[in-house]
């Protein structure tokens, strides 16, 4: 199987290299996924801060009724969307994470 040290120094190293690229596109994804949901956080707030606004300003019940059902379906909907884009950045994170160990596994099945 190993001939000499420098077989078990190559694949120690070989293994390690993959191992910091995994990481690395693990990292990277989540990154994305943090600075998407900080994102959608910021422009939420600033809908419910909007959607509050016009709820105070509301002359009427049937009015401020109308504004908060508009704001809450718009926020479900937002909502969804979210965490379906959300998902959808997870399984691309794990694929990515998960390419570096496509070789060594072809190489193993061999």
């Amino acid at each position: 199987m190993f001939n000499n040290f420098e077989d078990i120094q190559k694949l120690g190293k070989d293994n390690m290299d993959v191992m910091m690229e995994s990481f690395g596109a693990m990292t990277k994804g989540m990154q994305a996924i943090a600075s998407e949901v900080a994102d959608f956080q910021k422009k939420s707030f600033e809908e419910g801060s909007s959607a509050m606004e016009k709820l105070v300003s509301a002359k009427s019940l049937d009015k401020a009724f109308e504004t908060h059902s508009e704001y809450v379906k718009t926020a479900y909907e937002g909502f969804v969307g979210e965490v379906t884009k959300l998902g959808e950045m997870y399984t691309e994170a794990a694929k990515d994470a998960y390419k570096p160990y496509e070789g060594v596994m072809a190489k193993v099945s061999k």
